[in-house]
């Protein structure tokens, strides 16, 4: 069986809508195009990422709690490159500043903790959530832009046939069929970018979440000890 691919005008296929449409709706898809390619690398990378992440958080945790000396385990990963680690140095730091003193402020330094290892976890959760804004950009625009290409193409199509002064279907169609394609391509960059930026931010919060658990039972500790203290 022979099969070819017909890129004449008046063809439906996807390539020969772009080669043939107006240059205006040429570059809005080919603009698209290219978003829809960075969404789905953005949504490759972000997955893994945080399949990574997550795994990496449950070692650490499952490893700082079976510790018996804090700061034996901050000599060996108080400098990992976590965000559970680094919520976690941000306490040590605080706390080791905290107490260095003769005189011992008990709540003065409850309050520190909190906010170092509060600020932390926010500056984290910015930082793991930091490529979500391009999926919300595209997920809320590329229709929109997608809805200017085809108004821009069917103007185009209408003002070809007056100049033609014909209006049978033949005409009409191919300009029409080229300019709702990129109203197609709109959506399909949009819609996986709407799903991935719900899931993603999702995911974030819950890695947000499981900090600020962290934190407070660190707190927790941490506070025990300064009750100790005399």
């Amino acid at each position: 069986m022979h099969w070819s691919l017909d890129l004449s005008p008046g063809s439906t296929s996807p390539l020969a809508l772009l080669l043939h449409a107006d240059i205006v709706v040429q570059i809005v898809m080919a603009g698209l195009l290219i978003a829809s390619i960075w969404t789905w690398a953005i949504i490759i990378g972000f997955s893994t990422k945080v399949g990574a992440t997550r795994r990496k958080i449950d070692k650490f945790e499952k490893d700082f709690w079976k510790a018996e000396d804090i700061d034996a385990f901050y000599k060996l990963h108080g400098d990992d490159e976590l965000p559970v680690a680094r919520v976690f140095a941000a306490g040590v730091s605080e706390w080791r500043r905290s107490t260095a003193g003769g005189v011992v402020d008990r709540e003065g330094i409850r309050e520190r903790l909190a906010t170092a290892m509060g600020s932390a976890v926010a500056g984290e959760a910015d930082k793991l959530a930091d490529r979500l804004n391009i999926l919300a950009t595209v997920g809320s625009v590329a229709p929109f832009v997608g809805l200017f290409g085809t108004v821009w193409g069917i103007m185009s199509s209408f003002t070809g046939i007056a100049a033609a002064q014909n209006t049978s279907l033949a005409v009409v169609a191919p300009g029409i069929a080229e300019a709702l394609f990129a109203t197609a391509i709109g959506l399909f960059a949009a819609i996986p970018a709407v799903i991935a930026y719900n899931r993603f931010s999702h995911g974030v919060n819950r890695i947000e979440a499981r900090l600020t658990r962290f934190a407070d039972g660190f707190h927790t500790t941490l506070s025990r000890q300064l009750e100790a203290k005399r």
